[in-house]
């Protein structure tokens, strides 16, 4: 990456300057060692002009980031200062972009920054994991707060292959079908037109409309791929526009069968968000602005905000989410419990745990329902277009017969 530097000599003269490097901690760190001050740093751009860089986000994988935390834990127990900790695990780490991570990190932290301050720098962890780190690094127990994140992301990791582990079967079904469809309006159709027009005969209907059909969609193909590119990128536009999201989530939660399992989903999320945050010391409301940000349903975040407001003007949690009319009753009546019996975290894992449950059985009925469905669909719409090919030339078998 290459970088433009605004510097400082020891002589007191400010230099402008370019410098390549892996990262901008470690060209800060080159640049101190050769005595400079470092004033401003900025990404140049592709063009080499300072400012014209598209926005960046790096991103880490899951898996890698939950060894790390999962190895971090384990050396903090043992002992180690976190410098050292971090020092020796950035240099295991195969993993390009979190190793620039850790890189910068351990930098941020051998100069005084606190381990939250120096992961919420970076802005590629979600805000639930630096609060995490907060409580932790106040409560003097840094080791098992990152342990319990480590708990926490391995069941919501699961949940989540399951699901999707669940649609992919679907998914290739629905896919296949669509190819076969393609295949025989683009390719198969044309050639029994061909074939047709010698007979110098009136085609049944259903066969005209699938001719008609194949004919426009071969004579428009560029405008309908134009099309289809221009409703995606009308569609991700959309989606980025404030409040897009938590609407399109909001009629997701309506759809049969699916809207129940995204509540579901969401529900066990926030759930065990919570009693996570709650479990490291972090205080309710508080909790309940981290698990807000963190919550891939913007609908149920956007009402969990709500939610944190009515806390912190006094009101419980539990008549907090019965205001808002979308959090399932069994959890209410859970979370009421909890609160009166003084064991709100627990009885917030164990709503986790139950809709976890629920995720499954309800999965198990939707692949158990689509699967035929889609095969049915399939068939019908297959067997329809081959019928409607076929039926002139049975027709003509009868006539001839």
């Amino acid at each position: 990456m290459e970088f433009n530097c605004r510097l400082g000599t020891e002589s007191g003269k400010v230099i402008e300057e370019n410098h390549v490097a892996e990262s901008e901690s470690k060209l800060r760190q080159e640049l101190e060692a050769k005595g400079m001050y470092v004033l401003s740093l900025s990404r140049r751009g592709a063009l080499g002009w300072p400012g014209f860089s598209l926005p960046r986000r790096r991103r880490i994988k899951p898996r890698e980031f939950l060894v790390f935390n999962q190895e971090l834990a384990s050396l903090l127990r043992a002992g180690l200062p976190l410098v050292q900790s971090l020092d020796i695990l950035r240099q295991r780490v195969d993993d390009a972009s979190l190793k620039v991570v850790l890189d910068e990190v351990h930098d941020r932290v051998r100069a005084g920054a606190s381990l939250s301050e120096a992961f919420e720098a970076q802005d590629v962890v979600s805000g639930m994991y630096t609060a995490a780190l907060l409580a932790g690094e106040k409560s003097g127990a840094l080791d098992e707060v990152i342990r319990r994140y480590v708990d926490y992301a391995k069941v919501v990791g699961a949940v989540k292959s399951k699901t999707v582990s669940a649609l992919v079967y679907p998914l290739i079904l629905l896919t296949l079908s669509t190819i076969v469809v393609a295949i025989i309006v683009l390719r198969v159709v044309p050639e029994f037109e061909g074939f047709y027009q010698g007979f110098g005969a009136e085609l049944p209907i259903a066969t005209r409309m699938i001719v008609a059909v194949s004919g426009f969609v071969r004579s428009y193909m560029p405008v309908l791929l134009l099309g289809a590119a221009g409703a995606v990128v009308t569609g991700v536009s959309w989606l980025r526009r404030p409040g897009s999201r938590a609407l399109l989530d909001r009629l997701i939660l309506r759809v049969p069968m699916v809207g129940t399992i995204a509540g579901r989903f969401a529900t066990s999320q926030l759930t065990r968000t919570l009693a996570t945050l709650l479990g490291g010391g972090i205080p309710l409301v508080s909790a309940l602005a981290v698990a807000s940000r963190s919550l891939g349903n913007r609908f149920f975040a956007a009402q969990l905000t709500v939610v944190g407001q009515r806390v912190r003007e006094g009101e419980s949690l539990a008549a907090a989410l019965a205001e808002r009319g979308v959090f399932p009753a069994v959890a209410l009546k859970m979370v009421e419990v909890g609160e009166s019996t003084g064991a709100l975290q627990e009885m917030l894992t164990n709503i986790a745990d139950f809709f976890d449950e629920e995720i499954d059985t309800q999965l198990g009925r939707f692949v158990t329902i689509i699967e035929p469905a889609l095969l049915v669909i399939m068939g019908v719409v297959i067997a329809g277009l081959l019928l409607a090919l076929y039926m002139p030339l049975l027709q003509l078998g009868s006539v001839l017969a």
